[in-house]
């Protein structure tokens, strides 16, 4: 009955099978090969099942550990849809170093801008650049100020990216 898969809930299955088998006082040989897996995989699975019992046969965590719990995601959550001033901030803007800051003053953890994108992402936000208004100067600048060429939203070759602010993600 040999297998293949990759799916976890299927490998853990598969361990608790071994499990069953070692039980019935089988080698281990004899399971790796009913399984379809190595000799070694079953010593393992015999060594995890000593120490944890059938809990330490179930799936290992994944990945690194998040940052935030999930009561400080909601929180952070609550504080982003209030209000940047609120939040000590001179505008209502939410860039990517405010809400970096906001984590390290409310939580004390510090985060890259990667784990905070992914952090906004999986809470259900998104960045948006905001769109550039020029605002219209007064008096005798007004003249020469329509005659510039007005910036475009593409960006030109060595142009750094423009602020980045934060709005809740539109539902699909």
């Amino acid at each position: 009955m040999a297998y293949w898969t990759r799916e976890p809930k299927e490998l853990e299955r598969r361990r608790q099978q071994g499990a069953a088998l070692l039980a019935q006082g089988l080698s281990k040989a004899e399971v790796a090969r009913r399984l379809g897996v190595t000799r070694q995989a079953v010593w393992d699975w015999e060594r995890r099942l000593a120490e944890g019992g059938h809990e330490g046969l179930k799936r290992e965590p994944q990945g690194r550990p998040r940052q935030l719990n999930v009561e400080q995601e909601k929180i952070l959550a609550r504080i982003i849809t209030v209000s940047a001033r609120k939040a000590g901030f001179a505008s209502e803007v939410w860039t990517m170093p405010r809400i970096r800051q906001l984590i390290a003053k409310q939580f004390g953890i510090k985060c890259s801008d990667a784990s905070v994108w992914n952090l906004l992402r999986r809470m259900g936000f998104t960045f948006l650049k905001p769109e550039e208004r020029a605002l219209q100067p007064t008096g005798s600048r007004t003249v020469r100020w329509r005659r510039l060429p007005q910036k475009t939203s593409k960006k030109e070759p060595g142009e750094k990216d423009a602020a980045q602010a934060l709005f809740p993600a539109e539902p699909d």
